[in-house]
């Protein structure tokens, strides 16, 4: 039997380290020998993950134990989840998640047939609640970007969503004093700098936000 563990971030997510010293510590203070930890830093849409691939598909082997901290590190896809989990219980590898109690217990040394049967069909359905609950926090989390970005937009806060800033602000201030200065127009200006309509007044609205004596000056 070896004992590994899986753990899955986002690539904005800053919390791997801690995941991996939580499987750590789970396995010295229980005895297990760790063998390894493998990690990707991908989203949980799917399992088209490096890391994981090669866990499953040439490490993992009949009675070892795959370890993770919580279910949505596994995935947050509940089809796909649910699909590996059957996978890996094909392969008569043992999957425990640290968040689920019921994982942790080996109920293969339990002597009343009945009462096994029942915690295994208690944990077949926390796993399934739990993967059900990671889709729909994920969900909600992309529910909740797209309002936001649809918002911005409205307000014309976000015209270059998903792209990098146009220009610095510090160079927007510095070339729109010329503009105060009456050396140049502002559409000269917005055309020198190749701004959108939008992006100029939205850099020009923080320039006087910034700098009000120039806006009272201006009216």
């Amino acid at each position: 039997m070896a004992v590994y563990g899986y753990h899955r971030t986002s690539t904005r997510d800053q919390h791997l380290d801690r995941g991996i010293q939580e499987i750590q510590v789970f396995c010295k203070e229980h005895a297990l020998e760790l063998v390894n930890i493998f990690t990707d830093q991908q989203t949980g849409k799917n399992f088209d993950r490096p890391r994981y691939m090669v866990l499953v598909e040439d490490v993992l082997r009949e009675g070892d134990i795959l370890l993770v901290t919580e279910l949505d590190r596994l995935g947050r896809n509940k089809r796909d989840t649910m699909e590996q989990i059957r996978k890996l219980q094909s392969m008569d590898v043992r999957l425990m998640v640290l968040e689920l109690p019921t994982t942790l217990m080996d109920l293969t040394k339990m002597d009343n047939s009945m009462a096994r049967l029942m915690l295994e069909t208690i944990n077949n359905m926390m796993l399934e609640l739990y993967a059900s609950m990671a889709e729909a926090e994920l969900e909600k989390k992309e529910k909740r970007q797209k309002e936001g970005i649809a918002m911005k937009k409205l307000r014309g806060e976000w015209d270059d969503y998903g792209r990098p800033p146009a220009i610095k602000e510090e160079q927007f201030d510095e070339a729109y004093q010329r503009v105060t200065a009456g050396e140049i127009t502002q559409a000269e200006l917005k055309q020198e700098l190749g701004l959108s309509h939008t992006t100029f007044y939205r850099y020009r609205k923080k320039y006087f936000q910034k700098y009000p004596e120039v806006f009272q000056s201006a009216e």
